[in-house]
């Protein structure tokens, strides 16, 4: 277990950390409160142990911006463990109402002190277990059950949250809606369990062109998800003009090239998509819009032949 001892008090903290370490764990010492947040907020913790009166900031103001902290976050929650040497009703109030979870008398005896770090070991285990149990259940429900992409729901979250801080930054913001080209006739012609194999090979392959131009540095944080039946659609956040027209080029390209036969796809015998994106610089007003502007430019990328992209 890894522990942040928060103590002014250089000799206390010295023989409290020594203690502790007898047990077996792992402990690093913050002089203060504003120390131990920036601590807190580099590498969290699984229990923190928290004095109250310490310069600079005191141990119920660290608490509370601990827990601010936690709240940005998935899944977090550190016991936090107050030290005193006097355990009024007045402090026990203030330490709950700050966030706080117990108290402990600094010259608490040391059976005393293993038996209740070994009970907050087993609550810090748990809590990791709970985490991780809760993150895998997240990736889950966020992923459609065929393709393996984003669904329609969790695009939509994290899509908001991308402009949200788009619009903050003045950061330019893009969007690529795919559609299948002439999908319906594919169903009709090769039967509906193609038809999902098709979409699962559509999926990696746009998947892994958004993955490449992630890592190449041609656009930053940018995903591709299932808009909807046969629909795709490609969010770009601080998307660049070069970047946002080269990723819909190799989009049309990336699926054009697995050469899934299609022989009612007139002028091509292939699987295509065609694309209409959007983009705005900087990203103002709401999202919707942008959706808006990228499905008008599928429906010119339709009309004008398909297995293309036309960008606004």
């Amino acid at each position: 277990m890894k522990i942040l001892l928060v103590e002014d008090t250089r000799a206390v903290a010295a023989v409290m950390a020594a203690r502790l370490g007898t047990f077996g764990y792992e402990v690093r010492i913050a002089g203060n409160g504003q120390i131990a947040f920036d601590m807190y907020c580099e590498a969290p913790p699984d229990l923190v142990l928290m004095d109250i009166e310490m310069p600079v900031m005191n141990g119920f103001e660290a608490t509370n911006r601990i827990r601010a902290f936690e709240a940005t976050r998935k899944w977090a929650w550190t016991p936090i463990i107050f030290l005193t040497a006097s355990d009024t009703p007045e402090n026990l109030v203030t330490a709950i109402e700050a966030g706080g979870d117990d108290f402990l008398a600094k010259g608490i005896p040391e059976a005393v002190l293993q038996a209740k770090m070994t009970a907050l070991a087993r609550i810090a285990a748990l809590r990791q277990r709970l985490a991780v149990a809760n993150r895998k259940l997240e990736e889950m429900a966020s992923r459609d059950g065929l393709t393996g992409l984003r669904n329609r729901r969790y695009m939509d979250l994290d899509t908001d949250l991308a402009w949200v801080e788009a619009v903050r930054l003045g950061q330019p913001f893009a969007l690529l809606m795919l559609d299948v080209d002439n999908f319906k006739k594919y169903n009709d012609r090769y039967g509906h369990l193609s038809g999902d194999d098709c979409l699962c090979a559509i999926a990696a392959a746009l998947g892994a062109t958004v993955d490449a131009s992630n890592g190449a540095g041609q656009s930053a944080g940018a995903f591709a998800a299932r808009y909807g039946g046969e629909e795709f659609a490609v969010v770009i956040p601080g998307a660049s003009e070069a970047g946002y027209r080269a990723l819909a080029a190799r989009c049309v390209d990336a699926v054009r090239e697995l050469a899934i036969p299609h022989e009612l796809n007139a002028d091509w015998g292939v699987v295509t998509v065609s694309v209409g994106g959007a983009r705005s610089d900087p990203a103002s007003g709401a999202i919707l819009a942008l959706f808006r502007a990228a499905d008008e430019q599928l429906y010119r990328a339709k009309e004008n032949g398909r297995n293309r992209a036309e960008l606004g």
